[in-house]
């Protein structure tokens, strides 16, 4: 018997201390979060057949409302392929910047938020040879971004956030007087880790 009671007081103690700790961030408006994982290609940009990818990026937050807030920051995901329209051993890097909408609701008293974010790229393709050297480049143009995951408060306003995110872009890339359009999308598991201010 008292170990039922010991158990449920502790238990109540840790919801109340998540809950606690979770009142005490959302009254932090700003965030940087850095975040890096494994990307999978969707499409084959230039009929392509891209291998999996890597990439990071680091995102500015701001929120305006209780669960609504904006987001801004610069990535980069790199693919490697075997063979492709540009020749033998390439990559295709993306890199460019990134700004959006993001809405998060906590999950009852734990110390858990689900998020969703929708926002719009600006980012451009290069495209490397074996030796690194850059022999294509799609110049920046617009694409957007969907994500969602999870919003783990560690405390002290500090979370980690393994999510989900979806890039599309598109764009054309002249190499050796042939222009090639690129379709480019992918998949990202992206694990971030948030300081709040």
């Amino acid at each position: 018997m008292k170990t039922k009671v010991l158990f449920a007081s502790l238990l109540m103690a840790t919801f109340f201390v998540s809950s606690s700790i979770m009142a005490q961030e959302n009254d932090k408006r700003f965030g940087l979060e850095l975040s890096a994982g494994a990307s999978w290609a969707t499409s084959k940009p230039g009929n392509t057949k891209l291998n999996t990818g890597f990439g990071f990026e680091g995102l500015f937050h701001y929120r305006f409302m209780p669960h609504t807030g904006v987001y801004a920051g610069w990535g980069w995901n790199r693919f490697g392929a075997d063979e492709s329209f540009a020749g033998s051993d390439v990559c295709f890097e993306e890199t460019g910047y990134v700004f959006g909408l993001q809405f998060k609701h906590p999950i009852s008293t734990w110390p858990i938020a689900y998020y969703l974010r929708a926002g719009g790229l600006y980012n451009h393709i290069e495209i490397e040879n074996s030796d690194g050297d850059i022999i294509g480049d799609t110049g920046h143009g617009l694409g957007f971004q969907l994500a969602a995951g999870i919003d783990y408060s560690l405390g002290k306003n500090w979370s980690i956030t393994p999510g989900l995110k979806f890039n599309s872009l598109s764009g054309d890339v002249e190499i050796e007087g042939v222009t090639t359009s690129l379709n480019h999308n992918y998949l990202s598991l992206r694990v971030g880790i948030i300081k709040r201010f």
